[in-house]
């Protein structure tokens, strides 16, 4: 149960600091919309990956030690990455994203829609939620990067969605 070498301690840490750069990866291509909410199938796929790394994380090794030296390798590369992220703009839009402008001055932009797997009917729900009903009484909307929407209707101040909507996730 307590039996770890230091071979063996080593060899979780590398495969725990591998499967954490992999899932990072993985979570930032999905999109914006994974980050914001979680939806019962986000949450199944999240728990099978859980399930499917375990082993991939501290091999044949079932120890107590080599569990619990797994998790402690990923908070630790956790708040590495968070204090990092903090320090390096460049670092913090790769792991976080960036707004995105999907309306200015009235005129949607087909490219950031289209980029961000949003089509126009999920759009004018989004602004339709704000209380503005048609794209020409929008000053700005962008999709921030924790998936929602923030909207600037003409001669008005920022709103947000309260919730991120389901709808946001790339294509």
């Amino acid at each position: 149960m307590f039996n770890l070498d230091l071979t063996s301690a080593l060899e979780i840490a590398l495969r725990t600091l591998a499967v954490y750069l992999a899932i990072l990866v993985g979570l930032r291509l999905a999109g914006k919309r994974e980050i914001g909410q979680m939806t019962v199938f986000d949450l199944v796929v999240l728990l099978l990956i859980a399930n499917a790394v375990q082993n991939a994380m501290v091999g044949p090794d079932t120890s107590l030690v080599g569990g619990i030296l797994a998790a402690m390798v990923l908070l630790v590369v956790n708040a590495i990455v968070a204090s990092l992220r903090l320090r390096w703009p460049r670092l913090r839009r790769w792991v976080e994203g960036t707004p995105t402008l999907l309306v200015l001055h009235g005129e949607v932009i087909p490219e950031h829609m289209r980029k961000e797997g949003i089509d126009e009917e999920a759009l004018l729900t989004a602004l339709r939620e704000h209380g503005v009903a048609e794209i020409s009484g929008v000053e700005m909307a962008v999709l921030e990067i924790d998936g929602s929407i923030s909207v600037v209707p003409v001669g008005g101040t920022t709103t947000r969605v309260k919730k991120p909507l389901k709808f946001l996730r790339r294509q």
